[in-house]
């Protein structure tokens, strides 16, 4: 995509330049690159392949609506798959924040999902322990984060609800000037968090789904509020699922931070890491240096990524 400068004409057919901040089924929020009104724009043909966070050239249809044309080149393109479906999360990121709780127990399966998703697709991850203020699960919480701390992953501790006040202190320099995805369970306390991080963001919700005429009764929808000291926040529905089926066995063991010291050492070439003799991943669990539960979720990952629907 060039550079182009959006034109201040907007007669039907003109070619414009903006951004993705929403997205609804095949219904997307653009905002034009001019400053100018926000307008709803679908995908030209039957195929959507637009996501959140994507710079886009659309042609105005109408006062408040157009037509996508043109999808820019991405830095990136974060999403979740499985042998039957895929499922957009945003593009052109920079972070990936996944918010945990020590309250109600958190999916450690799909908190390493995320942060496989994170390491094969170049972003940072940031890992947020919500509601520290609940003192009887935190110790808990704190042991089973520990292996991640270890590895070197960021986790921030907060109580959003109960000290909202640290909530800025803690997370606006890591935000700032960064575009950040936000996935949480429900439940761990993410809609606090945006409420905090972004102002007005409940008004901007609501704006957002009567821009994308999604109606009152729709509530799940990925969108993009940029941010008070510059970057943008991306929030993303409740997940409870994250298949990576899209990954190749390769980019998994890269993945793997701590797979990472161990590859090229194995007797094969072409080991996969599950039981061969002479394998190096093996035998670091055997040392301990790699615990048996991050090798487990490694070969869940590699049998989900050979299923095949015939």
């Amino acid at each position: 995509m060039t550079g182009r400068t959006a034109k201040a004409s907007r007669a039907s057919g003109t070619r414009i330049e903006g951004t993705v901040i929403a997205a609804h089924g095949r219904h997307y929020l653009v905002a034009p690159i001019d400053g100018s009104a926000m307008l709803q724009c679908f995908p030209r043909g039957k195929r959507s392949e637009v996501a959140v966070g994507d710079r886009v050239i659309y042609e105005q249809s109408s006062a408040d609506q157009g037509v996508i044309v043109e999808i820019g080149e991405r830095r990136n393109l974060l999403y979740r798959s499985d042998q039957f479906k895929s499922k957009l999360f945003a593009a052109n990121l920079d972070q990936l924040l996944i918010v945990l709780a020590t309250e109600p127990h958190f999916s450690e399966d799909l908190l390493g999902r995320a942060l496989i998703a994170a390491e094969a697709h170049g972003l940072e991850p940031l890992i947020v322990l919500n509601k520290i203020d609940v003192e009887t699960a935190l110790p808990l919480a704190r042991k089973r984060l520990a292996l991640y701390r270890g590895l070197g992953y960021t986790v921030v501790e907060l109580s959003a609800k109960v000290a909202p006040g640290a909530v800025h202190p803690q997370l606006d320099a890591r935000l700032k000037d960064r575009a950040t995805l936000l996935l949480g369970q429900s439940g761990m306390g993410k809609s606090t968090l945006v409420n905090i991080l972004v102002p007005n963001a409940e008004v901007a919700t609501r704006e957002i789904s009567t821009a994308l005429n999604s109606g009152r009764h729709t509530t799940t929808f990925t969108r993009l509020y940029p941010l008070p000291g510059g970057g943008s926040l991306i929030d993303s529905p409740g997940f409870q699922e994250f298949g990576l089926h899209h990954l190749s066995e390769g980019q998994l063991e890269r993945a793997f931070a701590d797979f990472r010291p161990y590859l090229g050492k194995c007797r094969f070439y072409n080991c996969h890491h599950l039981h061969e003799p002479g394998c190096a991943i093996l035998e670091a669990i055997d040392e301990g240096a790699i615990t048996p539960e991050r090798h487990a979720l490694y070969a869940q990952l590699v049998h989900e990524a050979s299923q095949i629907v015939r």
